[in-house]
């Protein structure tokens, strides 16, 4: 079941690399930045994710990153998910991510499952929302 809404943020890729594929498919290096609101405190992240053209089209990725607030507390991040191209371009994915922080404010992300929804279009413009997964 789907509990509060954690954060939501926008922002921009920043780079794609392609990387040596490992016999399951292209694989591509996305770098973004974002802007935004966890817990209600705003936030500047830095990501950075893979993922692969799997078998039917669809996309696997995982990816890590970095929350920092304007106060100084960082959160790091790891996740995972699937994806689809859009027609009009860019892509969609949905997926899990899980947070660590020594921040004491933002303690309550340690230990939790957040589901997220992440949009890119076409132009680079970057857009997510996620959830607890209680």
């Amino acid at each position: 079941m789907l509990g509060e809404l954690l954060g939501e943020d926008k922002g921009r890729i920043t780079s794609h690399r392609v990387l040596a594929s490992e016999g399951s498919g292209h694989k591509v290096e996305v770098s973004f930045e974002m802007d935004g609101k966890i817990l209600g405190i705003d936030y500047h992240e830095l990501g950075t994710y893979e993922s692969v053209i799997r078998p039917g089209g669809h996309l696997f990725g995982q990816g890590q990153g970095i929350i920092m607030t304007k106060d100084g507390d960082n959160v790091s991040w790891v996740g995972h998910g699937v994806g689809r191209f859009k027609p009009e371009g860019g892509v969609r994915f949905r997926g899990a991510v899980y947070h660590e922080t020594a921040s004491q404010k933002l303690s309550r992300l340690n230990g939790i499952v957040a589901v997220f929804e992440y949009e890119e279009d076409a132009s680079g413009n970057t857009m997510s929302k996620f959830w607890e997964w209680k």
